[in-house]
C-alpha cells in the first residue's frame, strides 16, 4: 500500500493486480473485495489522502473477511485508520 496527501479533501482509492495474479476475472474478483472493504470502513478513515493498494499473489483465493482484516491491517500500520 503507498498513500500520500490529496488536495481534493477525499479519500480516494486506487487498486493494482498484476497479471501474475490471476486471469481478468480473479484480478476483478479481489478488486470488488478490496473496494467494498474500503467502502465499508470509508467513514474510519482519516480525509485527504489517496491510497494505492497493490494486490499480490497469496490474496488469491481469500475470503471477504480475510482481505478486509488485511486491508484494515494496511490502513493502521500507515496511520489511516481512525
Amino acid at each position: 500500500m503507498y498513500r500520500s496527501e490529496s488536495e481534493a479533501g477525499d479519500t480516494r482509492l486506487g487498486i493494482s493486480v498484476s497479471k501474475k495474479v490471476g486471469n481478468s476475472v480473479i484480478r476483478h474478483r479481489i478488486k470488488r473485495l478490496i473496494k467494498e472493504a474500503f467502502r465499508l470502513n470509508q467513514q474510519h478513515l482519516k480525509k485527504g489522502y489517496d491510497i494505492v493498494v497493490i494486490a499480490r499473489q497469496n490474496a488469491l483465493g481469500k475470503s471477504y473477511h480475510s482481505i478486509e482484516r488485511d486491508v484494515i491491517h494496511l490502513l493502521k500500520k500507515h496511520d489511516l485508520f481512525i
